[in-house]
């Protein structure tokens, strides 16, 4: 979808689904003024001096000086800046343990290892694709293929052959810079590593930052045995450097321009200095620097000659960090889409036991790769992997009369799912880009896309689905769609619903400037929470079709049960 490698400027959801404010201290600064959240009932929030106040009574809040006087009709909680901070406080763990997962997962391969590794933590057993399954009730389950492509599930201890499924899918990959299978490259006395661009990213944002490489290599181990090994250099050993000013002053003028073959080149090094440490450029290797195999082979320990494929990514050495001058931020790269892969993830571990004991469908979360280049790969979303778990899944629970493929169409019919990719947030400079009326605002809430010409897969009835639920929950919920005068990007939603006529929605997190080098999104648990708990819920409901939802009580952790029964049928069923 989104063209990412930079610092996105990502929306929190707004988690409604939190036990409502009591006071000030303890509710309305998580969902109002850390996240300086702009509605009727609370004002923006404003840096002063030190001598102002944030006065609230009860979820309002008001910004006034000592000497000015409040009226208030119930109690009234003042607290200093100081005191304001020290309130964030609690965020901080949640919003590093994020950091840690995007910084542990500069690719695909990395991302769906660190995830793989919580789930057996959370008890989750993994499949093998090439092996028969045996699964049973309350079980819970994933398989990766490819290493960049997850997906997990938990069976329902009353899921029967043919009944529903709940899924949110989002994707593992982001724009970013690719080792070319020939990389070596020489140029006035440089050695360069030759690339090729990987999806649309806004690649201006990729010079003069410190690069690195990061993906998995094929290492032959043995006589005849070869492993797939994972390899992240943390360390600046790239840069693609910008040309003096002196030499372009129109680049201030008229832009900058620049072309993708000749000037996307990063420097790994000086020709003088590779032959001083004695890595001869003539020796008989025309596809890579030997230099660059020496440094593969002492982050794998192995020998250079053992080196005999890679796929490798350029990415940026600098880890993620919470900014703001209310530490309200994260700055990160890769957040579209490992956020929503991070939040789909967390929303299935998210489902307690007991709810899982009676619950009749299967939940699942699916992270595709390649969404960024078209999906069009055996990882992608384009191939068949969510209808042949679903026939697997009801493999494993039919009769030996049942027609399996039967039961695997009634349960498409039955299913639902989120395609969970981030969402454009309008710009505080380039407002004129977004359609007048739809116009997502950071921190108001999840963003549901539209696309007349189905670049998304929304349509009337998924969407109701989803504002039906925010509604009972008080959830707020922006919609958004793209001007008549402007192209749409898409997501795998429409692959997804076009291919296995499951109902889908297009939903997401609103965030500024999508992909560049360094990201940003809000630093506070509802950031999480807010998604999470909105597709926990959704993962909890039961069936749903394109004609008919019920949506039985639903309970996640921490959180309150709902109850909510809605029929929405047409006049054709």
């Amino acid at each position: 979808m989104f063209n990412s490698s930079k610092r996105i400027l990502c929306n929190s959801i707004y988690s409604s689904f939190l036990s409502k404010p009591t006071s000030f201290i303890s509710k309305s600064i998580n969902t109002r003024l850390f996240i300086g959240i702009n509605s009727s009932n609370s004002s923006s929030l404003v840096r002063s001096n030190r001598n102002h106040y944030f006065t609230s009574t009860n979820s309002q809040i008001k910004l006034s000086s000592e000497q000015s006087k409040t009226t208030t009709t119930t109690t009234t909680t003042t607290v200093t800046l100081e005191q304001l901070y020290k309130k964030m406080d609690p965020f901080i763990p949640h919003a590093n343990k994020f950091i840690n997962f995007i910084d542990n997962s500069p690719s695909p391969y990395h991302a769906v290892a660190v995830l793989a590794d919580v789930l057996k933590q959370k008890g989750y057993v993994q499949l093998s694709e090439k092996t028969k399954w045996d699964l049973k009730p309350n079980g819970k389950y994933f398989f990766i293929r490819n290493q960049s492509c997850l997906s997990a599930f938990c069976v329902g201890g009353r899921f029967v052959a043919g009944n529903g499924f709940a899924i949110t899918a989002a994707h593992t990959d982001s724009p970013n810079l690719k080792v070319r299978p020939i990389s070596k490259v020489e140029s006035v006395g440089y050695l360069q590593v030759g690339c090729e661009t990987y999806g649309g990213g806004l690649w201006y944002t990729w010079f003069d930052r410190d690069l690195t490489l990061a993906g998995r290599v094929i290492v032959k181990v043995g006589e005849n045995n070869y492993e797939s090994k994972l390899v992240h250099i943390k360390r600046a050993l790239l840069r693609i450097p910008s040309l003096a000013i002196h030499l372009d002053r129109s680049v201030n003028t008229d832009g900058f321009k620049m072309n993708t073959q000749r000037h996307l080149v990063p420097i790994i090094a000086s020709q003088l200095n590779s032959k001083l440490v004695g890595l001869d450029e003539n020796v008989d290797n025309t596809k890579h620097h030997p230099l660059l195999l020496d440094i593969l082979s002492k982050e794998l320990h192995c020998a250079v000659g053992d080196i005999v494929n890679f796929d490798l990514s350029v990415c940026d050495t600098q880890p993620g960090t919470i900014g703001g001058a209310l530490s309200e931020y994260i700055h990160s790269p890769r957040l579209d889409n490992l956020c929503m892969s991070y939040c789909s993830i967390e929303a299935l571990l998210n489902i307690s036991d007991e709810h899982l004991k009676n619950e009749e469908s299967v939940l699942s979360a699916v992270l595709f790769d390649n969404e960024e280049v078209g999906s069009t790969s055996p990882q992608g979303a384009c191939a068949p992997l969510i209808v042949d778990t679903v026939d697997r899944i009801n493999q494993c629970f039919a009769s030996p009369s049942d027609n399996l493929t039967v039961l695997s169409d009634i349960s498409m019919r039955k299913s639902f799912l989120i395609s969970a990719d981030m969402a454009h947030a309008v710009h505080p400079n380039y407002a004129d880009m977004h359609e007048p009326l739809h116009r997502p605002q950071m921190n108001k809430g999840p963003v549901i896309k539209y696309n007349a010409n189905l670049r998304y897969a929304t349509d009337s009835t998924s969407a109701f689905y989803i504002l039906e639920l925010a509604k009972r929950n008080g959830v707020p919920v922006q919609e958004f769609l793209v001007k008549n005068d402007s192209a749409c990007g898409s997501t795998i939603g429409p692959i997804i619903s076009g291919s296995y006529g499951i109902k889908t929605v297009d939903i997401g997190n609103p965030q500024l400037i999508p992909p560049c080098s360094k990201d940003s999104m809000n630093n506070t648990l509802n950031w999480k929470n807010q998604f999470t708990s909105t597709t926990c819920k959704i993962l909890s409901s039961s069936s749903s079709s394109s004609l008919f939802y019920s949506i039985h009580p639903i309970k996640s952790i921490d959180q309150p049960t709902l109850s909510f029964n809605c029929s929405f049928k047409s006049k054709q069923s």
